[in-house]
């Protein structure tokens, strides 16, 4: 066989604790199954678009791994909640679109020897509809299921974010049916620690902006190829960010504070002696209702530095600071 099914085959045997046998046994089962649910012509099938909010890839994380994203807080909507859920041929499509999604995934993946050949997958528990609806309940650990019989070990990590502190005991109770190996992989992240996990796993410009990146759709300034600084600002201090400039040219930043709750205020001081200093940004005071991001440029005409000032004096919390900035030549 070829390096590209061992790789595979390997998922298989450590699934299943390098038992030869069982291993086996798994990997006959996946091809019934695959048969029987008709994997490949599932590929070609048109199921809608109806959950494209539910489960969608964005960017990936700070080792290459693709991201997917399962948003359960979608299933608020009861128009959603019910075309999924509301008879068993409704969930039969949902569970088919699942599949669907993950097989054109996988089939994005590198299963060469030193390929990435798993998935980061980030589960959003806000405002999940929780333990009374038993139909997601279900759908749920359907699901669950079949990954673990048929795509074992494409899971690079579980983080959960937005955990509501009930599920955290629910979790407590279900944990002992894991495998050491499967819980290893798992994070738990309560809504208030929930950017700052993702961060230790993906880079903030590859996060999207909901959930406290600098990743958004469209037309932007900046793309996930721009760096970003992440910074901790711990309460009751002020956060300084200087960009030196040595001659005339156009400055582009952004920045964010997750939740901001701080003061924000941006000055250029030129170099030359007896020069006056410009406020670019008056200082103001930003809540959770303002803008995700803030953008600003300024045109620079001699040698000097723009200044931020970043004000956490309110706030008895440590706040992270992300920004990023480049110059471009002025434009005649």
């Amino acid at each position: 066989g070829d390096e590209r099914s061992d790789v595979i085959l390997l998922k298989f045997l450590r699934a299943r604790d390098f038992k030869v046998k069982d291993a086996f046994t798994m990997i006959k089962n996946t091809v019934r199954w695959r048969k029987q649910f008709g994997i490949e012509a599932l590929l070609d099938e048109d199921l809608g678009n109806q959950w494209d909010k539910v489960v969608f890839s964005h960017g990936v994380d700070r080792e290459g791994h693709p991201v997917c994203y399962n948003v359960f807080g979608e299933f608020e909507n009861k128009d959603l909640y019910q075309i999924t859920f509301s008879d068993d041929d409704k969930s039969l499509k949902f569970l088919r679109w699942r599949v669907q999604f993950l097989e054109k995934s996988i089939r994005k993946l590198d299963f060469s020897p030193n390929g990435i050949s798993t998935i980061v997958q980030v589960n959003d528990l806000r405002n999940s509809p929780g333990l009374t609806k038993w139909e997601l309940r279900n759908a749920t650990k359907r699901a669950l299921q079949l990954f673990q019989d048929n795509y074992p070990e494409f899971a690079a990590k579980q983080v959960f974010i937005n955990v509501p502190w009930w599920y955290l005991a629910v979790n407590r109770m279900i944990s002992p049916f894991f495998t050491q190996r499967t819980k290893s992989k798992f994070v738990f992240a309560g809504p208030s620690k929930t950017a700052e996990t993702l961060f230790k796993y993906v880079a903030p410009e590859q996060v999207p902006v909901q959930y406290g990146g600098l990743s958004r759709e469209g037309e932007q300034e900046f793309s996930t190829e721009d760096p970003v600084t992440e910074v901790a600002i711990k309460p009751a201090t002020k956060h300084t960010v200087e960009f030196p400039i040595s001659e005339p040219s156009l400055l582009v930043w952004e920045l964010r504070v997750v939740g901001w709750d701080v003061s924000y205020g941006a000055e250029f001081l030129p170099s030359a002696e007896g020069g006056y200093t410009v406020i670019v940004q008056k200082t103001r005071k930003l809540g959770p209702a303002d803008e995700p991001v803030i953008s600003n440029s300024y045109s620079v005409g001699e040698a000097g530095k723009i200044v931020l000032t970043i004000d956490n004096q309110s706030s008895k919390k440590k706040k992270i600071l992300l920004y990023r900035s480049k110059t471009k030549p002025i434009s005649d």
